[in-house]
């Protein structure tokens, strides 16, 4: 069973707004707790205790009940006043004990004990109420006090651990419901925030607050249970007390949802209380509403069940729209209490009729757009987006449904949603694949089930996205087995159906291991075996730098440490020469597939930015015509919404958005890769776009043009670049790790972001313009001596695809360090995943990677060296 402990959150102060015809309710501060009963029925022991201490702790208790907006009633205040100035031990119990719900005794020996208190077992349904508990504590330990029930706990489960831990929410992992069980109601905490204290201070007696959470309304009996660490519950169900509450029902409130020009849409939203609270609680979700996201998506005119009192609610559509707050007050529902005793009910006579249900209430809210791409003729999508897997649950179903995945795909304003079926829930999800786009698809939003080759098949050599599929199963296959184990004739098999293939999270597996690349560099060029490299050795091999930045001691020979720290430095630069560990699932066979034209794009936007840059830059050097797609990979490298990582296409305006044309966009490199947050709107080299080539003659100066724009609002955190985590660059843009903040980007400090011109990998120029919600248009000048490509990019949060500018009709061969790169890149994968491809494939596989060799060695012949 499940306990909890509240955070302390700050309040938001924000302006409340009410529809019209709703009449005022009252203020959070004027919902006292229910007035105890004329005659209780369960007298509480009055316990010796000093009174100081004890007056102290029911002061903070006063306190915290005010804060909670759950204060004392009014008498009670009135005669505690005395009481407590007076510190009579005595008389302050006595006065507050008709308050308490639950009481606990806590023996010398640490054993516990629960009893039923005297109080009203009133609660609200969809909110949090505050009920005091008095602790009987013999024992005179500190420990922290639990409260448990079979009723509390999540509704689901089946969330990966490596998902909640991503995510920073394993608690959303205890106590899942394993059992199926259907009466997990409450939700239980006990309140530690300031003024109160998350332990017992040994006191003999002392009083604490829970807060009980209902998603039920009505009549509900829940057996309560308290211990202060494992096994000290005492004998005979003793620290279980059953009680009958009465749970006043929620308020149904419509939310009215209006785009930015007035029309009906999907919006996203978040109600929270000035302690954090969520609403409704995640614990209790299930779909539409994903219990791992904190906001919920509702459409035009449907509604959510919401506590009365103030809450914050923010709202928005996604990275292109404004995400707005304000205040909202929900009203109290007029309704009959029962006390939760029997003999005293509500209804009809003699009967336990159905809760009084509340009117309904409006919210309207107007969604504010700060940029329309599609009014550019770019059309926005994620590529890579699970209905089932990592943070999905698996019970009380395998994922969620087209319909659930479509809210989150327009609540975030994407033109387009690749849903891709996987290894977790593939049996049930498949059933789910249409050649075509989805039916419940929409004129500029459309959704496709398509295909993520992970948890089966070749995924130890890259997972790869499967776009545009007409077939599904791969020939020979039975729905996810036996497919092959590599990845070369999975992406042959999707372009023979006219499909679109790349790799996924593309830095997983590209991270560099200074102590194991220095090694395998030792013992290729160390011929003399002396642990140490000079300069003929050296030249004989791909340093992570040239040999005198590596020599850092100016000695002439390379030692161990140095060339260590050559590659860590190597880390952190773009681009850089350092041969990764190819040991994990992101783009690893890529330098095979992309040198066979097999493959068409790498992801990017989800992973370390550096470590996907890297690696497509060097693709592109080599001439080799590799486009970058912008995924999310939710709910696995981020749960937190579908779009995080986005593609932007450009197909010219329209009313209606074709999916194939769309996934032609992304294999033609017809766009940019962003956050959302940021926008290439139009970008063109001598009037060429993204996706395009400039013939010259010979070799010429070209005119670059660019309209970017940057949101005002960009989260200040390390995936959108205004904060450097304390390990450095390298891990910008990373969206599967929460990175431990370190130094600010001064850009950023100043409102501003640095726009790069970027030919061939290299930084030819940069403007700094301001992230204002404004189109900005810079103009560059560069000389193009030889064939090259040419992007802009503002790290880590925008990236065009490039022009291509083709010189006296020779072909991109850019560097030859790039194409020495990617030839390291295979030996190091087929040395340390070469046997994961199974016996029966590994021979063809192996002629394939000597056959990419052989492009990459004339590659190298036939291009200068940048070093």
């Amino acid at each position: 069973m499940r306990a909890h402990v509240l955070p302390a959150l700050a309040a938001l102060a924000l302006t409340p707004v009410l529809a019209a015809q709703t009449p005022p309710a009252p203020a959070a501060h004027e919902h006292p707790m229910p007035p105890a009963p004329a005659r209780p029925a369960t007298a509480l022991a009055v316990i010796d205790v000093e009174g100081q201490p004890l007056a102290a702790n029911l002061q903070r208790l006063s306190d915290a009940l005010e804060l909670l907006g759950a204060p004392l009633p009014a008498d009670t205040r009135r005669a505690l006043a005395p009481a407590l100035q007076a510190r009579d031990a005595r008389a302050l119990q006595a006065i507050l004990d008709p308050h308490v719900l639950l009481a606990v005794h806590i023996n010398p020996e640490a054993r516990v004990k629960a009893a039923r208190g005297p109080a009203a077992a009133v609660l609200q349904q969809n909110g949090y109420t505050p009920v005091i508990v008095k602790v009987a504590n013999e024992s005179g330990g500190t420990q922290r006090l639990r409260i448990v029930s079979a009723q509390s706990g999540p509704v689901y489960a089946g969330m990966s651990k490596l998902a909640g831990d991503r995510m920073q929410q394993p608690h959303l992992r205890v106590n899942e419901n394993t059992e199926g069980r259907r009466d997990r109601f409450l939700e239980l905490e006990l309140y530690a925030a300031p003024p109160m204290t998350p332990n017992l201070s040994g006191l003999a007696v002392e009083y604490v607050i829970a807060l009980i959470y209902s998603t039920d309304a009505g009549l509900r009996e829940a057996t309560l249970e308290f211990d202060v660490g494992q096994g000290t519950q005492d004998l005979g169900f003793r620290a279980e007390v059953p009680v009958l509450f009465n749970i006043k029902p929620a308020v149904p409130v419509r939310l009215l949802v209006l785009d930015h020009d007035g029309m009906p849409t999907t919006g996203r939203f978040q109600f929270t209380d000035q302690h954090g609270h969520v609403f409704p609680a995640q614990a209790k979700r299930l779909a539409p509403d994903l219990f791992f996201q904190k906001h919920i998506y509702r459409a035009h005119g449907e509604t959510v069940l919401l506590p009365p009192g103030e809450l914050t609610m923010a709202y928005g559509r996604g990275p292109e729209y404004r995400w707005l707050q304000r205040a909202v007050t929900i009203p109290e529902p007029v309704a009959t209490v029962h006390d939760g005793r029997p003999g005293n009910t509500p209804g009809a006579a003699g009967g336990h009729g159905p809760p009084p249900q509340p009117p309904e209430f409006r919210v309207e809210v107007r969604l504010e757009r700060w940029i329309d791409p599609a009014a550019y003729g770019f059309f926005s999508g994620d590529h890579h987006i699970h209905a089932s897997g990592c943070a999905h649950y698996t019970s009380p179903s395998e994922g969620v449904e087209p319909a659930d995945m479509m809210r989150q795909v327009k609540g975030e304003a994407l033109n387009v949603g690749s849903v891709l079926t996987w290894g977790p829930g593939f049996d049930y999800q498949q059933q789910f694949f249409r050649p075509t786009t989805d039916t419940l698809s929409e004129p500029l939003t459309v959704m496709k089930y398509d295909i993520e080759v992970s948890g089966f098949g070749s995924q130890a050599l890259g997972h790869v996205c499967l776009l545009n599929l007409k077939d599904q199963i791969y020939p020979g296959a039975t729905l996810s087995r036996n497919w092959p184990t590599w990845t070369l004739p999975v992406l042959r098999w999707t372009k023979q159906q006219g499909g679109v293939g790349g790799y996924a999270h593309s830095g997983s597996g590209l991270q560099i291991d200074p102590v194991g690349a220095a090694k395998r560099l030792l013992e290729k060029l160390d011929t003399n075996k002396d642990g140490r490299l000079d300069a003929a050795e050296a030249a004989r091999g791909l340093l992570p730098e040239p040999f005198a930045a590596v020599d850092a001691d100016g000695s002439g020979a390379i030692s161990t440490t140095e060339l260590q720290a050559s590659h860590d430095r190597a880390d952190d630069q773009l681009p850089n020469y350092a041969i990764p560990e190819l040991n994990s699932v992101g783009a690893q066979e890529i330098f095979v597939t992309a040198a066979l034209g097999a493959c068409d794009f790498i992801s990017a936007m989800d992973t370390d930015r550096i470590r996907e840059w890297n690696a497509w830059y060097h693709l592109m050097n080599c001439g080799l015509p590799i486009k970058a797609s912008g995924e999310t990979d939710f709910p696995c490298m981020s749960g937190t919404r579908v779009g995080q990582g986005r593609s932007y296409v450009q197909l010219g305006k329209g009313t209606k958005l074709d999916y194939t044309a769309w996934c032609r966009g992304i294999a033609a490199g017809r766009g940019y890769v962003s956050d959302g947050y940021a926008h290439a709107l139009d970008f063109r080299v001598n009037g060429r776009p993204s996706g395009d080539e400039v013939p010259l003659a010979s070799a010429a100066t070209v005119q670059v043009k660019a309209t970017v724009a940057f949101s005002a609002e960009t989260p200040f955190e390390p995936i959108y670049g205004g904060i450097i985590p304390v390990t450095g660059p390298r891990h910008v843009g990373d969206t599967v790790i929460k990175r431990e903040p370190g130094a600010t980007d001064p850009v950023y400090q100043r409102g501003l972001r640095k726009v790069e011109l970027v030919v061939n990998g290299r930084v030819a120029a940069s403007r700094e313009v301001a992230a204002d919600g404004r189109g900005h248009e810079i103009e560059f000048s560069v000389p193009i001596e030889r064939s090259s490509w040419v992007a802009v990019r503002e790290f880590p949060q925008l990236h065009t695809n490039p022009v291509s500018v083709i010189v006296g009709g020779q072909p991109i061969r850019a560097s030859r360090e790039s194409a020495e790169w990617c030839l390291g890149c295979i030996d190091q994968l087929w040395r340390i995943r070469g046997t994961r491809i199974a016996a029966n494939e590994r021979a063809e596989a192996e002629r394939a990677y000597e056959q990419a060799r052989a492009v990459y060695r004339k590659i190298v012949g036939e291009s200068p060296s940048t070093r």
